[in-house]
């Protein structure tokens, strides 16, 4: 675990207002830091996180003046000012006696000629990746005003072996692709991991002899418990956003509807009752709504009813079929999948369905996970042919930030941590 000290920031006359639609990623140089092997190592972490939130552009390190930079030296302005970095990042790695990583950075108004924020970490070795990626957020945030979303993880389902016969297992993951490790052995396919919002926790579905079941698993522990028995099929479960209940999807027959479990009594209530498919619910984040899909009205659309079931409206109203809605952490947006003229569509609606936007266009997406500050998203796109297969990516709202996200093998259905404690 990684603690945190903080050093005393003064006020910056440079920030990024990520309010407006369009924004100019701001120049940044992001120098090697000094001291141990790692320095370097982390100081590209930060970068690559930086510039895929799609609001920084790095600087050429090749076109650096000053290239002495350490926590301790206050550099030499001018020799940013006249490659145009307008924010500059400079630290130190050392090594104390106990074995442990110290880890120091500064963060620089250039054009001002001050400091804006520094801080120290001190953290075992094997953790110098969460290092970077705190630093990562310090820098966001400092320059935002929004906290970052680098020091979370991914869960997914990792997909292997011939497209006929798949073996799917749950995997975990940092959010740019690195130290992934697997949850589940494949002996059972596992389908719609969700993060709880509160803590390092998922609800995930398992089909188990032709039987789906919902089950909880706590990361950290591996301890792994059964949400409970359901009658019929059980599908697309979501925690509530106090991470003490979840909404699911039950089939009886031909229908589905939605219900609500709390994880405390056991206590089932049913939600929706209709002679249709109610499924993929998902939670606003003040918990007062819930959005889903149905095709009550003859086709795959979007819905918000109050979280006692009552007061359901149709928010979906554009050409094609709306899937998958996710409510973001932020409260003002739902992300959906939208299958429209054999496209499938990544897109964002306001809450009451108006200013729809698509973000991103293709062969099949699906599947959109928000990260925590609610200004990014990943989702799975399956490749055409034989040997294709689902990949993750990742958009920021813009929609002009698209990046793959790696993984070992396939990979599909992601969902997005909180900020890890």
């Amino acid at each position: 675990m990684a603690s945190l000290v903080m050093v005393a920031p003064s006020h910056a006359l440079i920030e990024i207002d990520i309010r407006q639609g369009n924004i100019q990623p701001m120049p940044i140089a992001i120098t090697d830091f000094s001291g141990v092997p790692q320095g370097v190592e982390i100081s590209r972490v930060i970068e690559a996180d930086l510039k895929r939130s799609g609001l920084f552009a790095p600087l050429d390190r090749n076109t650096y003046l000053q290239k002495d930079l350490s926590s301790s030296t206050v550099p030499s302005f001018a020799n940013w000012t006249v490659i145009n970095a307008q924010a500059l990042v400079s630290g130190t790695v050392t090594q104390e006696s106990d074995g442990r990583l110290k880890a120091e950075f500064r963060l620089w108004d250039v054009y001002a000629g001050k400091q804006m924020t520094g801080q120290q970490f001190f953290t075992a070795p094997k953790n110098w990746r969460r290092v970077a990626h705190i630093i990562s957020d310090a820098i966001y945030e400092r320059l935002t005003g929004e906290k970052g979303y680098f020091d979370t993880r991914i869960v997914f389902v990792d997909e292997s072996g011939p497209k006929a016969s798949r073996v799917k297992r749950l995997a975990i993951m940092d959010q740019d692709g690195a130290n992934v490790r697997y949850l589940t052995d494949g002996r059972d396919l596992v389908l719609t991991p969700r993060f709880s919002p509160t803590k390092q926790e998922i609800t995930y579905m398992a089909l188990e002899n032709g039987k789906p079941r919902a089950y909880l698993l706590n990361i950290e522990t591996g301890q792994r418990s059964n949400v409970g028995e359901f009658p019929g099929m059980s599908f697309s479960s979501r925690f509530s956003p106090d991470g003490q209940s979840i909404v699911l999807s039950l089939q009886q027959g031909g229908d589905a509807n939605i219900y609500r479990m709390d994880l405390r009594t056991g206590k089932i209530t049913r939600l929706t009752n209709s002679a249709s498919i109610d499924t993929s619910p998902s939670f606003s984040p003040d918990g007062n709504k819930i959005t889903f899909e149905s095709d009550r009205g003859g086709k795959q659309q979007i819905y918000v009813m109050n979280a006692d079931g009552s007061g359901v409206q149709r928010i979906s109203f554009g050409n094609g079929s709306y899937s998958t809605p996710v409510w973001s952490p932020r409260g003002d947006l739902i992300a959906f999948t939208k299958h429209y003229k054999g496209q499938f569509q990544i897109g964002v609606m306001q809450t009451d369905g108006s200013r729809e936007r698509i973000l991103a266009d293709g062969y099949h997406n699906e599947g959109p996970t928000w990260a925590p500050n609610g200004r990014v998203l990943m989702f799975f796109r399956e490749s055409r042919g034989a040997n294709g297969g689902p990949q993750l990516y990742s958009i920021d709202l813009t929609g002009r930030n698209e990046y793959r996200v790696p993984t070992p093998a396939f990979g599909s259905d992601p969902a997005w941590s909180p900020l890890v404690d």
